[in-house]
C-alpha cells in the first residue's frame, strides 16, 4: 500500500500515509478499497455510464459502526466525501473524485413487520429488494420506477412512484431513520426524536449525515394489480396528450397516470401512458375503461400483472451503464403551447433511447401541507423530464444539448423549480427554487447539524456560517 493522493474538502490536494489508510481498514468491519484493488473499479461504478470518477479510498461499510468510523475518519484528514446507496443519482454525486466514498452496499438487508405493517430497510437496499420483501405480504409502501434505484437516496430527496398519489410520497411513509451525523454520531430521527431533523430528512436529508436505516410504513398492496400501458402513435399525440392531461387532472388518487415519449423496440416514435389503480379491479376497469378507449391506441397492455412485474417495467429503458442527462421542471398545467413544443422537440431527439416524460402528482401529495416536510413543491401536478439516453461517450455534447434547449423551450410553463433528485450542478439558486419557502428553515438545520458543510455532493444547502 502506497501513500495516497487524496482531495481534501476544499478541493486541495493532499498525501495520505499508507499507515493511516492501513488503520481506516483495520477498524471496519466492511472492507477498504484502493485504486488497483479488484473490485474498486467495479465498485466506484454507478448506474450512470457517464459517471467516471476515481475516489481515492472506498469504504464498504457493513453497518452503522463502519460508517460512523469512515465518517469520524474523513473529519480527521479532512477528506472530501460522498455516499453511495443505490448509486442511481443522475449527476453521480455518490462517487466523489479523490475523496473517500462511503459505500452502503453491502448494507441491504430488509425487514418487514407484517402484523404493524412496517419495514426496516438499509440504506444500500433497492427499491426491487424492498418490493420483493413486502410484497410477500401483500404489502408495499411508496417506491420509484426503477427497480435497480437506491431506497434511501430516494426517500431523502422526496421519492414519487405509482403509489405516491394513494399514499404520499416515500418521505411521507418514512416513520424513522438511523442518520450518522457529521460528528460521527448515530442518531434515530422521528417524530417524537429529534423532530427536526426528522422532518429536514424528508427531502433534503442527504445534507444532513448519512441514513443506514429507514423504517417505513406500508400498505396493503398486490399482489395482483391493474395496471399496464397504451400507445399511440407518434402522429396522433397532440391529441394523446392532450386527452392526457383532461383524464389525469380527473383521476381519483387510486389511479396513477404517467405519460412516455419513446421509441419503442420496433423503431417508431410513439406516446405512451403507463396506468396503475391502487383498488379493486372491478373499480379500477370502471375507471381506465376511457383511457382505453381513447383512439383507439395501438398497444392496450392493460390488465392483471404482479405489482413487483409492474415495478420493473421501467427497468428497459433505464439500464445500467448507459449514459444519461436530463433536466426537469414541475409542471402545474400542460398547456397548448407546451404540448406543441414537447412533440417538435421529441422528433429531433438524437438518439432513439432519449424520452420526455410527464410524471403525476397529486392526490395524496397534496394533501399534506408544503411546510410539513422538507420536500416543498406539493401544489405541482406533473413532474414533466428530457432524459436524454445514449451510449458513444464521444456524443455527450449533443445529447446534453437536446435536453437543455428542451428545458429552456418549457420554463415559461414552470413552477420554477424542479424536484430535487432531478438536480445536477446547476447551482445554489435552483437549489433555493427546488425547496421553495422551506430553503431557510434548512438552512437552519444544516447550521446546526452540518455547519461545515462536510455533506456537500448532494443537492447542497450551504451553511450560512
Amino acid at each position: 500500500m502506497l501513500p495516497l493522493e487524496v482531495t481534501t474538502r476544499t478541493g486541495e490536494r493532499a498525501v495520505l500515509k499508507e499507515s493511516v489508510a492501513r488503520g481506516l481498514a483495520e477498524s471496519l468491519r466492511g472492507e477498504l478499497l484502493l485504486p488497483g484493488d479488484d473490485r474498486y473499479d467495479q465498485t466506484r461504478r454507478v448506474w450512470n455510464g457517464m459517471i467516471d470518477h476515481r475516489p481515492a479510498l472506498i469504504a464498504r461499510c457493513a453497518g452503522s459502526a463502519d460508517v460512523a468510523a469512515a465518517v469520524a475518519f474523513a473529519r480527521e484528514h479532512d477528506l472530501l466525501v460522498s455516499v453511495r446507496g443505490g448509486g442511481h443519482n443522475i449527476a453521480g454525486k455518490a462517487v466523489c473524485v479523490g475523496g473517500l466514498m462511503i459505500d452502503l452496499s453491502l448494507m441491504r438487508r430488509v425487514a418487514v413487520d407484517a402484523d404493524n405493517r412496517t419495514a426496516r430497510v438499509e440504506g444500500g437496499a433497492t427499491l426491487g429488494e424492498m418490493d420483493s420483501a413486502t410484497q410477500v405480504s401483500g404489502l408495499a409502501t411508496t417506491t420509484g420506477v426503477v427497480t435497480h434505484t437506491g431506497v434511501a437516496g430516494l426517500t431523502l430527496g422526496g421519492g414519487v412512484g405509482r403509489l405516491a398519489r394513494t399514499y404520499g410520497l416515500a418521505c411521507d411513509n418514512l416513520l424513522s431513520v438511523d442518520v450518522v451525523t457529521t460528528e460521527g454520531d448515530l442518531r434515530r430521527a422521528s417524530a417524537a426524536e429529534n423532530p427536526d431533523l426528522f422532518w429536514g430528512m424528508r427531502g433534503a436529508g442527504a445534507n444532513f449525515g448519512v441514513a443506514t436505516s429507514l423504517e417505513f410504513k406500508l400498505h396493503p398492496v398486490g399482489p395482483e394489480v391493474l395496471g399496464g400501458v397504451v400507445v399511440h402513435p407518434l402522429a396522433r399525440a397532440r391529441e394523446a396528450l392532450g386527452f392526457y392531461c383532461e383524464y389525469s387532472r380527473s383521476a381519483p388518487n387510486e389511479l396513477t397516470a404517467d405519460a412516455f415519449f419513446l421509441t419503442s423496440p420496433d423503431g417508431d416514435p410513439v406516446f405512451a401512458i403507463s396506468v396503475f389503480y391502487a383498488g379493486s379491479m372491478e373499480q379500477g376497469e370502471r375507471v381506465l375503461e376511457p383511457l382505453r378507449r381513447f383512439g383507439p391506441p395501438i398497444a392496450d397492455q392493460v390488465g392483471p400483472v404482479a405489482y413487483t412485474q409492474l415495478q420493473a417495467a421501467g427497468d428497459p429503458f433505464f439500464p445500467v451503464g448507459l449514459h444519461y442527462y436530463w433536466k426537469s421542471h414541475f409542471l402545474e398545467e400542460i398547456p397548448e403551447d407546451a404540448i406543441e413544443a414537447t412533440v417538435e422537440h421529441f422528433a429531433i431527439a438524437p438518439s432513439p433511447r432519449s424520452l420526455i416524460v410527464f410524471q403525476q402528482y397529486g392526490g395524496a401529495v397534496s394533501r399534506i401541507p408544503s411546510t410539513e416536510t422538507a420536500f416543498h413543491h406539493r401544489n405541482a401536478r406533473y413532474d414533466n423530464f428530457a432524459a436524454s439516453v445514449w451510449t458513444d461517450p464521444q456524443e455527450h455534447q449533443v445529447h446534453k444539448e437536446w435536453a437543455r434547449q428542451w428545458w429552456d423551450k418549457m420554463s415559461r410553463f414552470s413552477l420554477g423549480a424542479e424536484y430535487v433528485n432531478n438536480l445536477g450542478e446547476e447551482g445554489e439558486d435552483r437549489v433555493r427554487a427546488a425547496y421553495g419557502d422551506n430553503y431557510d428553515r434548512l438552512v437552519g438545520l444544516k447550521n446546526e447539524y452540518d455547519p461545515d458543510n462536510f455533506f456537500r455532493l448532494n443537492a447542497n444547502i450551504l451553511p450560512s456560517g
